[in-house]
């Protein structure tokens, strides 16, 4: 009886943890669908109107190649799952050669990605550190803010359509290669800046619903655990 007891009480926070699991998928979709929709022109927010045009990222993007010269900032990665953290975070260890001096300094609002991992979402907008250093292989660009907001093209850069264009803009024989140029040709839907903020605004909502989502995921998952230890070893006994 205290076996079936112990089992019951798990499995309730197993149910939650999965109902958790669903809802986390279903705020994904939904945010997925409005990056299709809003990012497209598909769909306009109420207020917005005019013509749907794509237009080449040119004009709104500035390459910047600031090398390092006092050694202190944190060496970064950009990464496909986590976006920009510490190298020492990544590898455990810095992996970077003591002469940083040739590294590229990126400064809070400001984009990076790894040309050849592009495609598969190593790309990302520096939010967390106020600047970092990145290996020369990065590059390194910002917006002209007046007229594409970086966390608007955040979103365009980190969309389905985007990924899914990239194979018509690489070079490169051994491995593909995505060059500022070749980003720099790629059109998207860019209307005003009300409009992009109105974007923004909304996918920014949708993505704080998922983080919390996720982080009521781990605390039920930490709960199971601390019960687990203490129902499972006896230390802790259950009334039947």
């Amino acid at each position: 009886p205290e076996q079936q007891k112990i089992v019951k009480i798990l499995s309730t926070w197993d149910n939650a943890i999965e109902k958790q699991i669903q809802l986390i998928a279903q705020l994904e979709n939904r945010k997925r669908g409005l990056m299709q929709q809003l990012l497209t022109g598909k769909k306009r927010l109420k207020g917005f109107e005019g013509a749907v045009t794509y237009t080449p990222l040119k004009p709104f993007l500035h390459e910047l190649s600031e090398r390092n010269r006092n050694n202190t900032a944190t060496v970064l990665s950009v990464t496909n799952s986590k976006g920009f953290i510490s190298q020492e975070e990544q590898f455990d260890r810095i992996v970077a050669s003591v002469d940083l001096s040739n590294y590229k300094v990126i400064r809070k609002g400001q984009f990076a990605y790894n040309p050849s991992r592009v495609n598969v979402g190593s790309l990302d907008l520096l939010q967390t550190f106020r600047e970092g250093l990145l290996s020369p292989m990065y590059v390194v660009f910002k917006t002209n803010e007046t007229k594409l907001l970086p966390i608007f093209l955040y979103y365009q850069l980190k969309s389905s359509w985007f990924i899914k264009h990239i194979p018509l803009f690489v070079q490169g024989s051994v491995r593909d290669s995505l060059s500022f140029d070749g980003l720099c040709a790629m059109k998207f839907f860019i209307p005003s800046i009300e409009e992009q903020t109105a974007i923004a605004e909304i996918l920014s909502t949708a993505d704080k619903e998922i983080d919390f989502a996720k982080k009521r995921r781990a605390g039920l998952k930490e709960q199971k655990k601390g019960l687990m230890q203490v129902l499972l070893t006896g230390e802790k006994r259950v009334r039947i």
